[in-house]
């Protein structure tokens, strides 16, 4: 006989922000494989918004899938991707494809717009420490640093 997914343990994990030098957790929210994710800030140098669309793969990885900004410049790369079009004003770049285990940034509260996990919003810059490098991390639920 065999055995149905639906009678199979289901693995929880969680997205987690951590201070990248303390461990101390800001943000922990239920995640899903094949989940997907919505990182935007202002780029630092042309200070326009940057979109960045990820999925959750298997092994608990954030793939880059597209991003959206609205004009070139410094530091912006000028082909990432597969797919380049420009439609309602922002210039798309889809099929990146491109894996990251984990996600550091510097937060300011003015550059981090907000972070959205299956079209629900987590948490904005402004409600996280200022000026604190973080880490972002997709992992088992159970692991508690």
């Amino acid at each position: 006989m065999l055995c149905g997914c639906a009678s199979l343990p289901r693995e929880e994990i969680a997205l987690r922000i951590y201070d990248w030098k303390t461990e101390r957790i800001y943000v922990e929210a239920p995640a899903r494989v094949n989940g997907r994710f919505l990182f935007a800030w202002i780029h630092s140098l042309e200070k326009i918004p940057w979109n960045e669309y990820y999925h959750i793969d298997d092994r608990f990885n954030l793939v880059l899938d597209a991003i959206t900004f609205p004009a070139f410049g410094a530091g912006i790369p000028e082909d990432k991707g597969r797919v380049s079009y420009v439609k309602d004003g922002l210039i798309h770049m889809e099929e990146i494809n491109q894996t990251f285990a984990e996600l550091v940034w510097l937060n300011s509260h003015m550059a981090t717009r907000e972070l959205v996990l299956d079209g629900v919003p987590i948490t904005r810059g402004s409600e996280l420490p200022e000026h604190t490098r973080l880490r972002l991390v997709i992992e088992k639920r159970d692991k508690v640093n």
